[in-house]
């Protein structure tokens, strides 16, 4: 099977022709989350396309369908899951900051600052901006989005 190669962050790393770069991340042991499981019905494992978007597959109706109702607001949002490499060129970047596990734990952190950027696990919406204070507004945001999240799922 041919072999093509990836920019992954400014990190180059082979992968095989046709294989989703949620098993490239997977192989190369970069962190993403994969919340739904890899079904494309959350946004946990999005990356940016930088370059090269005509080196993989077009977007999957799942893969639209989600991206449609999240808060991602930077343009090249594709779902790792649902993408397949297809040859050389494809440049990508990975969203800066870390998912919030659950609502617990960004209870968790109300009254210090965020270390890193706070990233909604399903939505991609950015909850606190680095450096700035965990404010219980962040909670209610994380739970509002979560909760029209499910709701726009459940009328699928």
């Amino acid at each position: 099977m041919a072999t093509i190669t990836i920019s992954i962050d400014g990190k180059r790393v082979p992968a095989e022709h046709n294989s989703t770069l949620l098993s490239v991340f997977r192989e190369h042991d970069i962190l993403v989350n994969q919340i739904c499981g890899g079904q494309g019905m959350c946004a946990s494992c999005h990356f940016f396309v930088v370059d090269g978007a005509d080196a993989l597959t077009a977007p999957t109706q799942q893969e639209k369908m989600t991206l449609q109702f999240t808060k991602i607001d930077r343009p090249g949002a594709r779902l790792a899951c649902q993408t397949r490499a297809l040859g050389d060129g494809i440049v990508i970047e990975l969203p800066a900051g870390t998912f919030v596990e659950s609502e617990q734990d960004l209870e968790q952190e109300i009254g210090k600052k965020a270390k890193q950027t706070l990233i909604h696990p399903m939505t991609g919406e950015v909850l606190v901006e680095a450096g700035k204070l965990v404010m219980r507004s962040a909670l209610e945001k994380m739970k509002d989005a979560s909760s029209k999240f499910a709701a726009n799922f459940s009328r699928k």
